[in-house]
């Protein structure tokens, strides 16, 4: 039976109240306007919050580079005990069961972006018959750019070999059954599928394990973009089959602007002699690698897609956040918050401020993370009027081109008054 609310004030403060993690929003610090208030802030689709512990943690790594100079790749002399020239593996285990994963297809490294290319470098492996990209119509840039430079780089144009499949004329979200269908249609042209696992302008979740198993069924590769799932919705990567994904740290994992990103290499596609990557240093052996061989002898795990020695001082933010993850409790705990903060908004939206602003993520929740992405209906009103509106009022949220305002309620730090704060703001900007 659907939860009873209503629009008061009070409604919010009693969800509030009955929150079992309503305690975590303490472990971070939330901006705060000119006037002295506490921002609402709705945009860790974008930029998580702070975790109040990274400034220790980043002291602490600043503090063994004074005091121990190169010694601190190999020795510790107090708390944090990860020594650099194996900090990456701090964060394996936690940051593999928010993407549900084995800790051995899991690594941090690089930036979103960067993963993207060196896996399609593995993964992408066009021939004279099988060489199309299938992405998206509206993707977000980088995932375009990367993918059409990957098909330039193998001698062929985007015009030839890239296929976007869009919404239905007048929709704006994906059909899962288009997508199903152009993966058949291209079928042996067909060499990867890369797609979000959400979709960042409408807040859409794609079904990844229909989508492996059809581009599977032809002969394809897939692989996904997760900057908008990971640490927003349960994942289910090993199990769903994918070839590889990959995700940045500085939205929902709260891991700072520009942060080291995560990436995925399926379980079967490790160990392998014959398997194309870029090689480096750091994706050697770890017992041999100080040896300096020039035979590279690949680590049996992701780790081998490693080119480089990790960024420490990138990673400390990192673990601090992976952390509250913990105390949290994981995924499960964290998406129930969310399922009924959800609830709560798609409420305030239907019972405040229908006709005046719409949605356009998905009403299923199996088919939508946190993220709201709204469209402004009001007369009188644009949407980017209002978005600059909402900013001078102390709410944080995102513009989108071309119309619109995207908000996430986060359930590891927003509370149901922030969401009320939000609809209440809001209903006075279009009144």
């Amino acid at each position: 039976m659907p939860e009873e609310f209503d629009t008061t004030p009070g409604c919010a403060g009693r969800l509030d109240a009955e929150d079992d993690l309503a305690h975590l929003r303490d472990e971070f610090i939330v901006p705060v306007t000119p006037w002295g208030e506490e921002e609402i802030y709705l945009v860790g689709n974008s930029l998580g919050l702070q975790p109040r512990t990274v400034q220790a943690y980043v002291d602490a790594e600043l503090d063994k580079w004074g005091r121990l100079g190169v010694k601190g790749h190999t020795e510790v002399d107090r708390e944090p005990a990860f020594p650099w020239g194996s900090y990456e593996e701090s964060l394996t285990d936690q940051m593999a069961a928010l993407a549900g994963a084995l800790p051995s297809e899991v690594v941090v490294m690089n930036g979103l972006t960067v993963n993207l290319h060196l896996l399609m470098a593995t993964f992408y492996r066009p021939t004279q018959a099988r060489f199309k990209v299938l992405i998206e119509d509206h993707a977000f840039p980088s995932d375009h750019f990367a993918a059409s430079s990957q098909i330039r780089s193998h001698g062929r144009t985007a015009e030839e070999a890239l296929v976007t499949v869009a919404p239905r004329p007048g929709e704006d979200l994906l059909n899962a059954d288009d997508l199903l269908e152009a993966i058949f249609e291209q079928g042996d042209d067909l060499a990867l599928v890369l797609l979000p696992g959400v979709h960042y302008y409408t807040g859409q979740v794609l079904p990844l394990v229909d989508l492996v198993e059809a581009a599977h069924e032809v002969g394809a590769m897939v692989g996904f973009d997760l900057a908008h799932a990971v640490g927003n919705i349960p994942l289910s990567l090993h199990d769903s089959g994918a070839d590889f994904a990959a995700w940045c740290t500085y939205k929902y994992l709260n891991s700072g602007p520009g942060a080291t990103a995560g990436c995925f290499v399926h379980e079967r596609h490790l160990g392998r002699s014959d398997i194309n990557r870029f090689e480096g240093w750091w994706g050697t052996d770890k017992a041999t690698r100080f040896q300096m061989e020039t035979v590279f002898n690949p680590i049996p795990t992701v780790e081998a897609w490693q080119l480089t020695n990790p960024a420490v001082l990138s990673m400390a933010p990192i673990r601090a956040s992976l952390e509250v993850f913990a105390r949290a409790g994981g995924m499960g705990p964290l998406r129930q918050k969310s399922e009924r903060q959800i609830a709560y908004l798609d409420h305030l939206l239907n019972e405040v401020l229908a006709g005046r602003v719409e949605s356009i993520t998905p009403r299923t929740l199996g088919e939508r993370g946190c993220q709201f992405s709204l469209r402004v209906i009001a007369d009188g009103h644009t949407g980017r009027g209002v978005f600059d509106a909402l900013e001078s009022a102390g709410v944080s949220c995102d513009w989108r081109h071309p119309d619109v305002i995207r908000i996430a309620p986060v359930p590891l730090y927003n509370s149901f008054t922030d969401i009320h704060r939000f609809v209440h703001v809001l209903d006075g900007i279009l009144s």
